[in-house]
Order: structure tokens, then C-alpha cells, then sequence
């Protein structure tokens, strides 16, 4: 059976120049997977003209007649545009005629509809923006990032299930380890919430590690980090702004004088080196966990490889089943422990 990719062509910093570039290569590379490009007929079709390519069976295009801007509500996406490439994307996911949806369009109005359309999993009281960051051992997910501004420890809890099945089923690691995330390690730290959450964690029947700081994260000291989403939104942020000033700080001091220059050619290889596990774009395309169906969200400014990289998620949480090992194992750990809607109650 051939995977099915909606892609909302209208999102994003770049829309169709983007979206309908990073489809072709991709399909291109990946025999089997089919794509709906989602949005203004006429400028997908003439985005896929100037590219010497046409719509057909494995391509094909779905109208959509508005956008989703970057800087509108959610709740304005919502309400008001029920024909946005955004929402018809989604929709095609609920009907089953596409298995994911990817999109670079605005993150609030995408969780937004998200949310509305598919629904969450049983035992899931909201979705969560899970994605990577590197590490010295590879890579750490981290959720959530965005969505969840306030969180419950039962939220923490979910958060926590949801990591853990993602990486198992993309990584096929069969126990991967969960932090959580804290100002210091030892049990007593840590506001109400996060203890408790602590507790539940540790009752779930996940690899639970314990508290982690922020530096874990690059450490690789757990294969998940669960934070709340304003924790995860500020701690994603200060790594991306990090790691552009690094590498804006390299590029100044190799370029001071003519000799640094000189050095520099030297050095390029180990500088290429550098630049490449740096790269943002390798992982691009962050999970909404918890709802369902696949829905990726890249990064508005994504250009075609990263957005590339967006579909490539979207494919691999299909072919892995991660919605289906989520809502099995948020059910055992629901029958594990009494997860009441406030305090905390463990077998």
C-alpha cells in the first residue's frame, strides 16, 4: 500500500517555491509514496510547470481556495477559513485520504485545526509539539515545545508516553529512556507540578531517568526530554539562537585578515564538519503527538531540504505506526495507574 502525503502548499515564509520543490525531490528519492498538494490550483500548477513537471496520479493536486497567513489567529484559522490549504490538508487525514499531513504554515492555527479536526487519542487531554535537537550521543526529543503553555503533572505524564513511543518507533529502541526536565536533579526540586509529575512518571512503567537540566539535553543523558511547552518554547529558542551565533562568531574570526582566511581554507574541512551536525534543517519537521492522526510541522522558514526533511517524519511515523503504539500504550499506562483530574494517586 502506497503512503499518502497531504501537504499544505500555501504555508510557510516561501509557499508553493518551497513545498511543491521539496515533493518533487522527494518522491524523486521515494518510490511508493504518493502526494496531495493542498492549495490555489493555479499557483501549484504553475510552480510545478516551471519546475518541467505536471500533476498525475502520484502527484495530484487539491484546490483549496484560501491561506492560513503566518501572523493570524488561531482562532480567526479556524473559525473562518474552513477552505485553507491548512484545514483541507488536516481534513484529507480524517477522511483517510491521505495517511499525514505536513505543513510550514502558522504553528497556532495548525495545532489549532489539528486539534478541532482530528481530535486527540483516548487518555490524551492535549497534543504535543515534540522535535529533535543533536546531541554529543545523536539525538534528544524534546516535548513539548509550544503547545502547552500550562501544564498538569497528568499532561507531563502523557507527554512523557508520547516521547517514548515516537522514538521507540523511530529509532527502534525498545525501552528509550524519559527525563524530566527541572532545575536541578534531586527529587525535592522543582515546582508542585513537576514533582508530582515525578511521581507519576516513575509509577508509569517508562524508562523514567529521573530529573534532567537543561545541559542534558546536548549531553544525550536521555533518549526523551518532557518539559512544558513554555519551558520547551524558551529552551528551543536559546538553541537555535546559540548555535547561529557560534557559527556567525566562526565566520567572523576566520574572515579578520588575510592569514585567518588562509586558515581557514586549512581548516575547511573540519569547518564543513562542523556546519552539517549544526544544521538546523536536518531536523526539521516537528511531531503534533497525540491526536488522531500524523500531522509534521516544519519550520516556516524552512527551504526545500528541510522541508524535505518534514515529509520524510511525516512518512516514517506512518510506516512506523506511531499513532497506534501511542494509543496502546497510553491505555496500559492508564489501567497501570489511577490518574485522577487533580493530585496523584498511584497503585
Amino acid at each position: 500500500m502506497n503512503i499518502t502525503v497531504a501537504i499544505d502548499c500555501m504555508g510557510g515564509d516561501h509557499g508553493p517555491s518551497v513545498t511543491v520543490a521539496a515533493a518533487l525531490e522527494f518522491v524523486a528519492r521515494e518510490p511508493g509514496i504518493d502526494i496531495v498538494l493542498v492549495g490555489l490550483r493555479d499557483a501549484i500548477e504553475a510552480e510545478l510547470k516551471a519546475r518541467g513537471a505536471a500533476a498525475g496520479p502520484g502527484m495530484r493536486v487539491h484546490h483549496a481556495s484560501q491561506v492560513v497567513h503566518m501572523d493570524e489567529s488561531a482562532a480567526d484559522a479556524l473559525r473562518k477559513k474552513k477552505d485553507s490549504s491548512m484545514r483541507v490538508a488536516v481534513n484529507l487525514v480524517r477522511s483517510g485520504e491521505a495517511h499525514a499531513c505536513a505543513s510550514a504554515g502558522n504553528t497556532g492555527a495548525l495545532m489549532a485545526i489539528s486539534r478541532f479536526v482530528l481530535k486527540t487519542l483516548p487518555g490524551i487531554d492535549r497534543p504535543a509539539i515534540c522535535s529533535v535537537l543533536p546531541s554529543k550521543r545523536g539525538e534528544t526529543y524534546v516535548l513539548d515545545l509550544g503547545a502547552n503553555v500550562d501544564c498538569t503533572p497528568e499532561n507531563l505524564l502523557q507527554f512523557g508516553v508520547m516521547g517514548a513511543m515516537l522514538v521507540s518507533a523511530l529509532e527502534h529502541r525498545e525501552r528509550p529512556s524519559v527525563g524530566l526536565l527541572n532545575i536541578g536533579v534531586e527529587d525535592i526540586k522543582g515546582n508542585n507540578t513537576v514533582k508530582q509529575a515525578g511521581e507519576l512518571l516513575r509509577a508509569s512503567g517508562l524508562n523514567f531517568y529521573g530529573n534532567v537540566e537543561g545541559d542534558d539535553i546536548y549531553h544525550g543523558t536521555t533518549d526523551i526530554v518532557v518539559c512544558d511547552g513554555f519551558v520547551g518554547n524558551v529552551a528551543l529558542k536559546a538553541s537555535e539562537g546559540l548555535a547561529q551565533m557560534v557559527q556567525d562568531f566562526l565566520r567572523e574570526e576566520f574572515s579578520r585578515n588575510p592569514l585567518r582566511k588562509l586558515a581557514a581554507l586549512a581548516a575547511w574541512p573540519a569547518i564543513k564538519a562542523f556546519r552539517t551536525r549544526m544544521d538546523h534543517r536536518r531536523y526539521n519537521g516537528a511531531s503534533l503527538l497525540g491526536l488522531r492522526g500524523i500531522v509534521v510541522k516544519s519550520h516556516g522558514s524552512a527551504d526545500t531540504y528541510a522541508f524535505g526533511q518534514a515529509i520524510r517524519r511525516a512518512v516514517d511515523e506512518v510506516r512506523n505506526s506511531v499513532v497506534q503504539r501511542i494509543s496502546e500504550r497510553m491505555a496500559q499506562t492508564r489501567s497501570h495507574l489511577q490518574v485522577p483530574k487533580s493530585g496523584v494517586t498511584v497503585e
